[in-house]
């Protein structure tokens, strides 16, 4: 079966949380019965997505702007 887990890609500050916050994307592992396959990501998020979560669309890392990424 496959496994998935957060892995931590950057660590950043963020001037609209106002803190420093992990990037963090899951990773799907593959099953044991195919190990030549590498991992695949399935969704980015934000550390503190639940502080941007107000009216105000904030970025592609908690999915309320998709066309903004401050931390490119």
């Amino acid at each position: 079966m496959a496994e998935k887990s957060w892995i931590v890609e950057k660590m950043r500050y963020c001037e609209h949380a106002g803190c420093e916050v992990s990037l963090e994307a899951e990773a799907v592992y593959p099953a044991d019965h195919l190990p030549d396959q590498p991992p695949r990501v399935a969704v980015h998020r934000c550390s503190h997505a639940a502080i941007c979560c107000d009216d105000r669309p904030a970025c592609v890392w908690n999915g309320t702007n998709p066309n903004y990424d401050p931390f490119k």
